[in-house]
């Protein structure tokens, strides 16, 4: 989705798997080699290097829908580890700039992390494109 859309993706270690070539193409994504990939060694590392109003959190814990966001150009899309979303700490320090996906059936704790990360990316790429 990064390379198709031209976003740059940032990781940040520790990594919940591994990005070496091996593993990346038994997983078939042999169009890694198209996307911008930028490795951070901390957390802390990443929120010191950028400016905090262009920074949104994903979170299941939160009403703010993410359509109810403002996105601009530049802008940081944020979102936790698969099993277990973003950290409280962030949630608490960031509440202001965290959204949710809205869904309907209260029994789903959530849905899998590339399928919100597309959600939101594509919202943020519409707003932009109609400036």
């Amino acid at each position: 989705m990064c390379g198709a859309t031209d976003t740059v993706l940032h990781l940040v270690r520790p990594l919940g798997f591994s990005t070496d070539d091996k593993h990346l193409k038994r997983a078939g994504l042999d169009y890694w080699k198209f996307v911008d990939i930028r490795y951070w060694d901390s957390f802390d590392a990443f929120l010191a290097a950028q400016d905090e109003l262009q920074l949104h959190f994903f979170t299941t814990k939160v009403e703010r829908a993410y359509t109810e966001v403002c996105y601009q150009p530049g802008d940081y899309l944020i979102f936790g580890r698969e099993t277990k979303g973003l950290p409280e700490e962030i949630i608490t320090l960031y509440r202001d700039r965290c959204a949710t996906i809205p869904m309907s059936n209260p029994n789903i704790r959530s849905i899998n992390l590339g399928m919100a990360a597309g959600i939101v990316l594509y919202e943020a790429i519409r707003q932009v494109a109609q400036g």
